[in-house]
């Protein structure tokens, strides 16, 4: 592998990659996988546009927080035409709407407990009443001499 300016070949011979006499394993020596698709928050776009509007570079800026100067760019323009204030104003109609929604699963759970306790006491309360009673004599009659009282 002494010289570095081999010419590319359309059609590599079996177990070669793209230049006569590299093979496979040389070809891919020092590759890293791309990293994973990560997501940053609006808050954090906010503050690299915002660095790098107060004289931050762009390689400084990249370097720093391990992303590329191509999205900080992207996101300077986006600061710039007000898109990340749209953004936070968005999530923060979000943020208040599942709060909205989790209160009121909260109270739905509290009124379902309510109706079935209130349902028990309706069987609870028919069934005595189904006991004999007649208008004359009243409800029966108390086995202990306290309850006559």
């Amino acid at each position: 592998m002494g010289e570095l300016h081999h010419s590319l070949e359309c059609a590599p011979e079996a177990g070669q990659v793209g230049a006569p006499g590299l093979t496979r394993g040389e070809a891919f020596e020092g590759w890293k996988p791309m990293p994973r698709h990560r997501s940053h928050s609006i808050e954090f776009k906010r503050q690299v546009a915002q660095e790098y509007i107060g004289g931050e570079t762009l390689h400084g800026l990249a370097k720093r927080h391990d992303i590329s100067r191509t999205l900080i760019r992207i996101w300077v323009s986006k600061y710039e035409a007000g898109a990340f204030d749209d953004d936070a104003k968005a999530a923060e109609l979000l943020q208040e709407q599942e709060a909205r929604i989790a209160a009121l699963e909260r109270l739905v759970g509290r009124q379902a407990l309510e109706l079935e306790f209130l349902k028990k006491e309706m069987r609870s309360v028919r069934s005595t009443r189904s006991a004999t009673t007649s208008v004359i004599t009243g409800a029966p009659a108390s086995p202990s001499r306290k309850d006559a009282d």
